[in-house]
């Protein structure tokens, strides 16, 4: 092979070499960008995430956003601010009864199981009308929403009537159905409705049904808790007459026997 020929042929070998190398820095510098075009949408996507947590992390609830709810839907049969003033009785009584209560609280229950048909006999005969103010507080304590929807739908109750509402609220403090209080069951609308099947004006009652499943009275719960808050009582049940608690004889405790219910009404009936 001549000198000519193996320079041609070494010449030859560096150009191809060259160019193999451009071809290769070429693909290198594609697959370089799209990783950065990958990476830099893989960075996007988690901050997006990040940012859509965050929101919705920093989005009320809906009993939250319910508390600061401008339009209240009240229902019948109250008064005052947000409709959250719910007497019931007979107009010529001349004494009101308040009732502090709490749906998912087992001593409300107790009282309503013991004390609740004498304290129905004397709104009936006019010794007093009652004011009842509803609480939501063992949802704080124990978590859940059992106290708040409750709440709701005692409201849905009392725009069928008064007594229906009365009706249900015996129904839903009654050894039958009335939960443990580290159970949520009140926060299941099939069991409100469940629980109203037993009271012969909501049985079966589409309106109040709806109104239980849409939440119409879910800022009014909200508004009638907010009232309880406000009111200074700390615990549930409370009975005030006049400003004054009811208590059992010799105690600083609700009466929680009909003869010690009677004797503290009697003391304040007088009052």
């Amino acid at each position: 092979m001549s000198a000519r020929n193996n320079q041609s042929n070494k010449a030859a070998a560096r150009e191809r070499l060259r160019l193999e190398r451009e071809r290769q820095a070429k693909k290198d510098k594609v697959r370089r960008q799209v990783v950065v075009g990958v990476s830099a949408v893989a960075v996007l996507a988690i901050a997006g995430g990040v940012g859509y947590a965050v929101v919705q992390a920093n989005k009320p609830s809906h009993w939250e956003a319910m508390k600061d709810e401008k339009t209240v839907v009240a229902p019948k049969n109250t008064e005052g601010t947000d409709g959250t003033t719910v007497v019931i009785g007979k107009s010529t009584a001349k004494k009101t009864l308040e009732l502090y209560e709490d749906s998912r609280c087992p001593i409300c229950a107790q009282f309503e199981q013991t004390v609740g048909p004498t304290v129905q006999n004397d709104i009936d005969a006019g010794k007093f009308r009652i004011k009842y103010i509803g609480a939501t507080f063992i949802d704080n304590s124990d978590n859940g929403t059992g106290s708040k929807k409750a709440l709701s739908a005692l409201g849905a109750a009392l725009n069928v009537s008064p007594e229906a509402f009365l009706e249900y609220k015996t129904a839903l403090y009654s050894a039958k159905y009335h939960p443990e209080e580290s159970s949520d069951k009140f926060a299941k609308d099939s069991y409100l409705i469940e629980v109203a099947d037993s009271v012969k004006a909501l049985k079966g009652n589409t309106a109040f049904q709806n109104d239980v499943k849409n939440g119409t009275y879910d800022a009014w719960a909200m508004k009638m808790s907010a009232t309880f808050d406000k009111s200074g009582v700390q615990g549930t049940p409370t009975l005030k007459m006049d400003g004054k608690k009811l208590t059992a004889p010799g105690s600083d405790n609700p009466p929680m026997t009909v003869a010690d219910f009677n004797t503290a009404l009697t003391a304040a009936l007088k009052g």
